[in-house]
């Protein structure tokens, strides 16, 4: 992706649906992409909605656990209205500063988590085999943590509008600092998620929260702490996720609708996504089983194999050499992920939903 968004001298790509349509023509590449962006993004809103909620509702239990409950819906309704704010900045650059707090942050709870569980120890009892009971329960769990793996490793749905608020010049291409960038952003992920996911499954087994800080009750200020990271980090990421959608949603009305570019326009615009996501985050706060299946149903094609088509259509790599035996090799792990995982994620959606009050 990187290298694709100059690959054409004098033109860059600056969204993910232009390379689409430079690939595959400027109606099919449209068709191809669009509807999958737009599915992954505002995928990923809603389970950052989800997880901005619950970690609200976990600083309150834990600062005040003798308070009355209050319902999710609150909580995420709160960390909502956050969006109605910071929805309204012009561009990516408008939010550079939450981004680079939503990194930092990420790395802190992280460290929070995997150090917490480290500090208390393995639980008495604790048991390492599969959750499920039969073997159909397993091979559906398994289809849905793949889907769990794509969520979690999949900026390259934005990486093209990142990659266009770099000044490029032929002698300093934007490609340079962007591989950086890159490099940087999955040292940091790895930093962040191999411990968590070692210590975690050490200290907890297989009766670990889909949110490891869920299930971390001490010390109680170093686990408000870390959730207030969380919200931090998950209000950063929401705006990252939710700029393209703002856009394309923008430029769909104002080319093909006809509508005249206003302040109120984009005021309403925004506001009814933003409010769009709230409502789905609402009536379907699953945060395990919506990871799996939108990280099969829209991140493996955007991530894994749609990428991989189109340096092959563009770049036409030597027939079996190493790039296009590379290439076909993530097509068929991409297409695997899509068909396997929203299996496994949506059994687990229903398992969940069938004791599950709406609105509680």
């Amino acid at each position: 992706m990187v290298e694709m968004h100059e690959i054409v001298p004098g033109k860059r790509f600056d969204r993910y649906h232009e390379l689409g349509q430079h690939a595959f023509g400027e109606k099919l590449g449209l068709y191809i992409v669009v509807p999958q962006q737009l599915i992954v993004e505002l995928g990923t809103c809603i389970v950052y909605m989800i997880t901005g909620g619950n970690s609200l509702k976990k600083i309150h239990s834990t600062v005040c656990p003798d308070c009355k409950p209050i319902k999710t819906t609150y909580f995420i309704m709160i960390f909502a209205s956050v969006h109605f704010v910071l929805s309204h900045l012009p561009s990516l650059n408008s939010i550079a500063s939450v981004s680079l707090a939503a990194a930092v942050m990420s790395l802190s709870y992280s460290t929070i988590a995997w150090g917490a569980s480290l500090h208390k120890g393995v639980e008495p009892q604790v048991q390492y085999g599969p959750r499920a009971s039969t073997a159909a329960g397993n091979t559906f769990n398994f289809f849905s943590a793949l889907g769990d793996i794509a969520f979690a490793f999949a900026g390259h749905n934005v990486v093209l509008e990142i990659q266009a608020t770099i000044p490029s010049t032929p002698e300093k291409p934007s490609k340079k600092p962007m591989w950086k960038g890159v490099v940087l952003a999955y040292i940091v992920v790895a930093m962040c998620y191999l411990p968590v996911a070692l210590i975690g499954y050490w200290v907890f087994g297989n009766h670990v929260e889909d949110n490891i800080l869920i299930s971390l009750e001490k010390p109680a200020w170093l686990i408000v702490l870390a959730n207030c990271f969380v919200v931090v980090h998950v209000i950063g990421s929401y705006q990252v996720y939710a700029m393209p959608v703002f856009d394309m949603a923008e430029l769909f009305l104002l080319k093909k609708m006809k509508f005249k570019p206003s302040l109120f326009l984009r005021f309403i615009t925004r506001n009814v996504i933003v409010a769009f996501t709230l409502f789905v985050g609402i009536t379907f706060p699953f945060f395990g089983g919506l990871l799996g299946f939108f990280g099969g149903f829209a991140f493996a094609p955007t991530t894994y194999y749609l990428p991989c088509i189109m340096w092959l259509v563009i770049c036409k790599p030597k027939r079996f050499g190493l790039s296009w035996f590379a290439n076909w090799f993530c097509i068929i792990v991409g297409v695997s992920l899509m068909l396997l995982a929203p299996i496994g994620a949506l059994r687990n959606l229903i398992l969940q939903a069938k004791n599950f009050k709406f609105y509680s």
